[in-house]
């Protein structure tokens, strides 16, 4: 089962997160990179051809054996269902539509969320934010796992079955971590959840129910495009705390892999975050990366130095604001 790891507590750091000291000497440095803050009209696009394929898939699956609605739900479901998420993610940095239409993008939002069956769009863009403002920032970060987390799942198998769970996490966290008062923005994305699901249960019957949630807790959890989850923050070298993957899977993933380039520029979006570390290359291609997620979940499995602990915490200072 493996042994106890020897971390008992997060790395703790007195230092402002490095993205906006950089972000200042890149654009100094390299000020054409100005030229690429603008919104993704080509992502709209893309995320309507995903919710269409799947519908066609929720359809396909209807009469099929319940062998095969888990299988396509696990080979196929589960990847759109997780690059979907990753869609939302663009979206809540207003990559759709643009700052100048930030509700577009909102109700965008809560468009591409539909085919995951459970309302995630409009709280994921209220934590996000918190995220990159205070990165590791304690009681505030919803990344950051719980001190219950770093405790209990503390050997390889617990780590494995930590994975396995990541969909229950995200969701339960904030609740205990950082809980905020519901908007009227996550009523409604509720509501038009809850309205999506019933008229797919109405058309085509439980398996397509049971297509579209499997895939999405499946794709979240024990799956290759997962490896994004640990390889973005979690320490596997002492002092650094944020890390991109630079392999295949960022084609479906909206370049998210891309993540030192995407914390020094929020507003940039996925499409052109290749082309800011071809700009800035002296900033990026000595920093620790990654070329495979699968390596990184295996490796977070059987090294018993690495646990939930391993991450950079913050204990925040002044004024802090809130989405």
């Amino acid at each position: 089962m493996g042994n106890t790891v020897a971390r008992e507590d997060f790395e703790w750091v007195y230092t402002d997160q490095p993205h906006a000291d950089r972000r200042k000497e890149i654009l100094a440095k390299h000020p054409e990179i100005k030229a690429l803050m603008k919104p993704d009209n080509n992502l709209i696009w893309v995320v309507v051809l995903m919710v269409l394929a799947q519908l066609t898939a929720f359809y396909l699956v209807k009469d099929l054996d319940w062998k095969w609605v888990v299988f396509w739900a696990y080979v196929f479901g589960s990847c759109i269902s997780h690059s979907m998420t990753l869609a939302i993610h663009e979206i809540s940095h207003n990559s759709a539509f643009g700052n100048s239409k930030a509700m577009w993008n909102r109700w965008f939002g809560i468009f591409a969320n539909l085919p995951l069956g459970l309302p995630y769009s409009i709280s994921f863009k209220r934590y996000h934010m918190d995220h990159h403002r205070y990165l590791g920032g304690d009681g505030i970060d919803v990344d950051i796992p719980t001190n219950f987390e770093g405790w209990f799942f503390c050997t390889r198998f617990r780590k494995f079955i930590w994975i396995v769970l990541q969909p229950f996490f995200y969701a339960i966290r904030p609740l205990c971590i950082n809980p905020k008062p519901i908007s009227r923005l996550e009523i409604i994305n509720l509501l038009a959840q809850l309205a999506f699901d019933v008229v797919i249960y109405y058309l085509w019957g439980v398996k397509s129910i049971f297509y579209m949630l499997a895939g999405s807790v499946l794709g979240l959890g024990l799956h290759p495009i997962s490896g994004h989850f640990i390889a973005e923050h979690y320490m596997f070298l002492k002092g650094h705390e944020t890390y991109s993957y630079y392999g295949p899977l960022n084609l479906l993933t909206f370049n998210v892999g891309y993540h030192n380039e995407h914390h020094d520029f929020p507003n940039i979006p996925g499409k052109s975050l290749p082309l800011v570390k071809k700009i800035a290359a002296e900033y990026y291609d000595n920093l620790p990366q990654y070329n495979s997620w699968i390596k990184v979940l295996y490796d977070f499995v059987m090294d018993d130095t690495i646990s939930p602990y391993s991450r950079m915490k913050r204990q925040l200072k002044g004024e802090v604001k809130q989405d």
